[in-house]
């Protein structure tokens, strides 16, 4: 009987990520313990690519580490102290380090209402990876992600460290929703809707172009587009004050992790869709846009643009580019009145 499990249990590890595990990896979760680190934590501990995993919080980092370093993967796992020097030895040779710190939304809080107590933290945490890990690939999942990651990019600048190849919004939550989404509704598998999403990563900035799918029926069917541009308050309401969506978006988080390490390691073709310095519309002084992106080892290789849209999906756009213009700015103000230590 135990053989058996073992057996499913190494069958179901290896179906979770299938990889060879010739090239292995440093990655670096900046808030381990939380609502996302955690299980974010423990399925990049599943994934075969990643050799060492480190793990650093404010508090708890060092029992998460213990837990999820008996699971029988090959990974090594350490928890850091939270202090200067476990935040830089955290950092220290991290291919990716992912950044999912911060406090979760509450009932009536919108991402919005996080800027202030989140900010800081990406600020700081920014800080550090810029001197500990520049030439890491940065994954920003501390929300309002349309604000955090400029947030991240001024702190590099000021180091004279930015690559803009390097630094990440991830948005994929936003396509894993809307895939299972339009699913339900035609009765599909998930794994076959390609669904577009672009724009940013909060209410109107998210973007689906249904047009672009097997699905063009579906433009204008305005639940839909509700159930993708709020997902999030879906969840944050059903658990009642105890959480946002922090399952969902560990899913996704490890999801653009594994993408990143395939195009670390050689892969080709591999597109994700995610929030980054972008030319699509910089001429309207928008410096970031989430569209997909082709990765490769260097990050970013290759910006999609947007594709035809239909007129309401065009209105839609309009009104996402409005909004993004505004939060990227009060990432931009926030670090040069706010500079920190």
């Amino acid at each position: 009987m135990f053989a058996a499990r073992r057996a499913l249990t190494g069958a179901a590890q290896r179906r979770a990520f299938s990889a060879s595990a010739r090239d292995m990896s440093k990655v670096t979760v900046l808030g381990a313990a939380g609502g996302i680190g955690q299980p974010l934590s423990l399925l990049l501990k599943l994934n075969p690519r990643v050799s060492e995993l480190a793990l650093y919080d404010i508090r708890g980092g060092p029992g998460v580490a213990a837990d999820i370093s008996h699971i029988n993967t090959k990974s090594t796992v350490t928890g850091y102290d939270p202090t200067p020097s476990g935040l830089a030895a955290a950092l220290k040779g991290a291919e990716i380090v992912l950044i999912p710190a911060g406090v979760p939304r509450k009932p009536g809080m919108t991402r919005d209402d996080l800027f202030n107590t989140n900010a800081s933290i990406v600020r700081d945490l920014a800080k550090a990876a810029a001197e500990s890990a520049p030439d890491a690939n940065i994954l920003v999942i501390s929300n309002p992600v349309n604000s955090t990651v400029p947030i991240v990019a001024e702190i590099f600048k000021a180091k004279g460290v930015y690559n803009p190849k390097r630094l990440f919004g991830v948005t994929s939550l936003d396509v894993v929703r809307a895939s299972r989404f339009v699913s339900e509704i035609k009765k599909t598998d998930p794994v076959d809707e390609n669904i577009t999403v672009v724009g940013g990563h909060s209410g109107v900035t998210i973007v689906p172009l249904f047009s672009q799918s097997s699905h063009p029926d579906l433009v204008g069917n305005a639940d839909l587009l509700q159930r993708v541009q709020f997902g999030g308050d879906e969840v944050v309401k059903a658990k009642d004050g105890a959480g946002s969506a922090t399952l969902s978006m560990a899913m996704a988080g490890a999801r653009f992790a594994e993408s990143l390490l395939k195009a670390a390691q050689g892969q080709k073709g591999v597109v994700e869709p995610t929030f980054v310095d972008s030319p699509l519309y910089k001429d309207q002084g928008i410096d970031f846009f989430a569209s997909r992106v082709e990765l490769g080892p260097n990050g970013v290789e290759k910006i999609f643009d947007v594709g035809k849209v239909n007129a309401e999906e065009q209105k839609l756009l309009d009104a996402a580019l409005a909004d993004l213009k505004k939060n990227i700015n009060k990432g931009v103000v926030f670090v040069a009145e706010n500079p920190g230590k």
